[in-house]
């Protein structure tokens, strides 16, 4: 079941996006060769909890951490961990989430570590062009399948995967709710937008296949043909007035200052 929010929830959420953003941009910045990606993990904690929060992912069916940190090929649900070093020209999908008074934020961006490749540089420039694209389809009277036929179209005309087994979704006081979002899809087709939704965009984007398999962990999703990924992620409320997005800081911004992909 799709629950409406009210203008007034929606504007509750916005502290859980607010703290998701903070959280993902101070990691972010933190992105250089040499660092773990536990360290990046522990500072996402302490920033969330500093600031009244709780971290939505750890212990959410069993994830350890507080972080998603997602290396190169590695597409969502990387597992941090103190033996995972980055490297220059690395690229990692860092998912953030928060949870205040009871609602959850839910953001994600893919950073470089250093100098990427021109092949891995351009797949994230365009997919965080996709979620642009999503967003701006995200307004009343459409349809979710006019979301997804914008990033698939858009990933497509330059050649890349779009994952099928691994979508956006609902979102409010739990982490997942309905609807289902795809990356992929008919315009015209699907459940029909209406004010009050909240929706978590997130185009994951591949260099090659869109098939994956996830690890022995039980979490980390990789790519078969072991070719780089991208992945971004706002949430955003469906309004009257076009689509807000709720997972921005304190300026308003929803793209990281610095140590990110543009």
């Amino acid at each position: 079941m799709i629950k409406i929010k009210s203008a007034q929830e929606i504007e509750q959420m916005k502290k859980a996006g607010a703290l998701s953003k903070m959280a993902l941009r101070r990691v972010g910045a933190m992105v250089r060769p040499g660092v773990s990606t536990f360290e990046l993990d522990q500072l996402a904690e302490q920033i969330i909890r500093m600031h009244g929060g709780i971290p939505a992912f750890k212990g959410y069916g069993g994830f350890p951490g507080s972080i998603c940190a997602s290396l190169n090929e590695q597409v969502v649900h990387g597992i941090p961990n103190p033996d995972v070093i980055l490297r220059d020209g690395d690229i990692i999908s860092i998912d953030t989430g928060a949870i205040v008074d009871g609602w959850v934020g839910d953001n994600a961006w893919t950073f470089f570590c250093g100098t990427p490749s021109p092949e891995a540089k351009a797949l994230c420039e365009v997919t965080l062009d996709c979620l642009k694209a999503g967003i701006e389809q995200a307004v009343p009277g459409n349809r979710l399948g006019d979301i997804g036929h914008a990033v698939q179209s858009l990933a497509e005309s330059h050649g890349y995967g779009v994952l099928r087994d691994y979508v956006g979704h609902g979102i409010g006081r739990a982490m997942h709710e309905d609807p289902n979002v795809p990356n992929y899809g008919k315009k015209g087709r699907g459940v029909r937008l209406e004010a009050g939704m909240v929706i978590a965009i997130e185009p994951m984007i591949t260099l090659g296949t869109n098939h994956v398999t996830v690890g022995s962990d039980g979490w980390v999703v990789s790519t078969n043909d072991h070719l780089p990924a991208a992945h971004y992620e706002n949430t955003v409320a469906i309004t009257e007035d076009g689509p807000v997005i709720l997972t921005v800081d304190e300026r308003g911004a929803w793209c990281p200052l610095s140590g990110g992909s543009l």
